[in-house]
């Protein structure tokens, strides 16, 4: 009997799947027979070796700049046809930038207004296979997150677009759901995880007393995604150790 988390045969899609978050859901996949493709912002697999928390084998790399408009509408896809759409690219600027202009505009771009133009850009492929999108936004989408308000505003607006397309779509066959990591260790978050007294601050207020893993979330992509989530649709599952509690 096969499972319902092999997705043998599938083709996936990981916006954001060169690094942290979004590499872990990549091999996920990958590793329950998934053909995974993932979008990043370097110009080749090559230049990712040896980051931390990117690991590309066995994983179909293309560099797609998501927050332009142009570049994304013009990419011809390797694949035609697609039935798993990962949304997993975040930025965020720190020191205050975010108050301005240039650093609202940078952040909002990429973590709300990209999500929208893709999932369009993929929509018909998805209702041919009857898909699912799973937007990953953050626990900073249900709280404030002092300093980083284009941030914050952004994930809650993702956590809204989930309920949006969600409704919208489900008459295409589409079904429509979202991740919300608490902390896990990555590039955008070493400001914290990084820090010892920030670290122990924050592991204080985990009730599991631990951050979060890239396979962490895999787990919960994996499941939203699958027919075991079969009458899931429109919801953020939080994942985040109890931290929000």
């Amino acid at each position: 009997m096969m499972s319902d988390l092999d997705f043998t045969g599938k083709n996936v899609l990981v916006v954001g799947g060169s690094s942290g978050i979004g590499n872990g859901i990549a091999h996920g996949f990958r590793q329950r027979g998934a053909e995974v493709h993932i979008w990043g912002t370097r110009p080749t697999a090559e230049d990712y070796s040896g980051i931390a928390g990117s690991d590309l084998d066995g994983l179909h790399y293309a560099q797609v700049n998501v927050a332009d408009y142009d570049e994304l509408t013009a990419y011809k896809s390797p694949f035609d046809s697609l039935d798993v759409l990962v949304q997993s690219q975040g930025f965020v600027r720190y020191k205050q930038a975010e108050y301005a202009k240039p650093g609202w505009d940078d952040v909002m771009d990429i973590n709300i207004n990209s999500v929208m133009h893709t999932a369009t850009k993929f929509k018909p492929m998805l209702s041919d296979s009857k898909g699912s999108i799973i937007i990953v936004s953050s626990v900073s989408g249900f709280q404030a997150n002092i300093g980083n308000p284009a941030y914050a505003a952004s994930k809650a607006g993702a956590v809204s677009l989930t309920k949006t397309l969600a409704q919208s779509w489900a008459r295409d066959g589409i079904r429509v759901n979202g991740l919300a990591p608490g902390l896990v260790p990555t590039k955008l978050t070493a400001v914290t995880t990084e820090n010892e007294e920030r670290s122990k601050a924050t592991l204080r207020a985990i009730p599991v007393r631990r951050y979060g893993s890239p396979e962490d979330m895999a787990g919960v992509a994996m499941f939203l995604a699958s027919p075991l989530a079969a009458y899931v649709q429109g919801h953020t599952i939080i994942a985040d150790g109890g931290l929000t509690l």
